[in-house]
């Protein structure tokens, strides 16, 4: 049905630019000295309109699908392409535009009272033209400047994150975006006791959504975990008044259905963080230049340092990888390599700090029994 109005709209349209080319040909005809009314009678004007109306509304009716194909397109193409522009920035194009087409109507007020040629007309067009297009660039350029002061007068928090509490930012910090891993871990919650966390703790809509498909799962350990998260989530909010925060005004986090993806994205337009566990995203991050606090990393910096030759008390539980080695831990789960230590397995021993292995995974201390 739309397509038969289409293709109708189009053969309308079609018509009319026939009688507009008639009206032209009248018209030239007229400047040249050959007056149409001498050439042709009224009736006679009248059919070759008709003429004209029928035959461009054929031309254009014969063309309809593929100009119809070809407008869809480009509507999908401007559709893409205003993604990713703000509305700001949109309306300051839009004023710019019309201050042009403002500028450009008193210039071809000005080139009328010159002259009333071809050249004229052609000079308004062309004014018409590059007036609008340098408004529309100037203001696009300059739109947060030209907006500045009917932005200030608006307190609300932006359309990306719609709070739904009242989570005030100061100057100098940023977001922090949890994300599921580090709410899963709950040493989150642990750090914000500490008071090390400064600036609002966001956590997305679709991280909850995550955490619950995860409380919900066949799996009891993926259950057990999603739960736990849940709890750590109700925790948070109850002692430290984090809030949950719905993104659905973000049209460009709608189309992504990755919430890895999701989170880096969100974390690019708050201009924040990501704070996670999983080490793939860290990493993934980096490429996209967005920052992250990885908990594990802190944790690392937080073990005690320990240095060659310094001695310590360790229980060695089992067999290392050679069959002369034997594996110890520390409290905060720093691995002990003791060389020469099987037959000590299943006991509390002293060993001598040989050297420290610093890896991706964590930190491991070597070290020989002491006789």
């Amino acid at each position: 049905m739309l397509k038969k109005l289409g293709r109708g709209l189009i053969t309308v349209i079609g018509g009319a630019f026939g009688y507009l080319a008639w009206l032209l040909i009248a018209l030239g005809l007229n400047k040249s000295g050959n007056n149409v009314d001498k050439i042709f009678t009224s009736g006679q004007q009248t059919g070759v309109a008709i003429i004209f109306v029928i035959f461009f509304a054929i031309i254009f009716f014969r063309l309809a699908p593929s100009l119809g194909r070809q407008s869809f397109k480009v509507a999908i193409n401007i559709e893409s392409d205003l993604q990713d522009v703000s509305v700001n920035k949109i309306l300051a194009g839009f004023i710019g535009l019309v201050m042009g087409f403002v500028i450009a109507f008193f210039v071809g007020q000005m080139v009328g009272t010159v002259t009333h040629s071809y050249l004229g007309a052609l000079i308004t067009i062309m004014a018409y033209v590059f007036f609008g297009f340098i408004g529309v660039v100037v203001a696009t350029s300059k739109g947060g400047e030209l907006l500045a002061p009917v932005l200030q007068s608006r307190k609300q928090p932006p359309n990306i994150v719609k709070g739904i509490g009242k989570t005030k930012r100061k100057t100098g910090e940023f977001p922090k975006i949890l994300d599921t891993s580090v709410i899963i871990d709950g040493r989150i919650a642990d750090i914000m006791s500490t008071g090390f966390l400064e600036g609002p703790i966001v956590i997305p809509e679709f991280v909850l959504v995550e955490l619950r498909h995860i409380a919900d799962s066949s799996d009891s350990l993926k259950r057990t975990r999603g739960r736990r998260g849940l709890d750590i989530l109700k925790k948070m909010q109850t002692e430290y008044g984090v809030e949950v925060y719905n993104t659905d005004g973000e049209k460009s986090l709608k189309e992504i259905p990755e919430v890895d993806v999701k989170l880096l994205k969100l974390a690019q337009i708050m201009n924040g963080k990501v704070v996670t566990n999983d080490y793939n995203l860290n990493k993934v991050a980096a490429i996209n230049d967005v920052g992250v606090l990885n908990i594990n990393k802190l944790a690392n910096c937080l073990k005690p340092v320990v240095l060659p030759g310094e001695e310590m008390v360790v229980q060695l539980v089992k067999q290392g990888k050679d069959n002369s080695q034997a594996i110890g831990y520390l409290d905060d789960g720093t691995m002990i390599v003791a060389e020469d230590g099987r037959k000590m397995i299943g006991k509390t021993t002293k060993i001598t700090v040989t050297s420290v292995l610093q890896t991706s995974a964590g930190r491991m201390i070597f070290g020989r029994i002491n006789v």
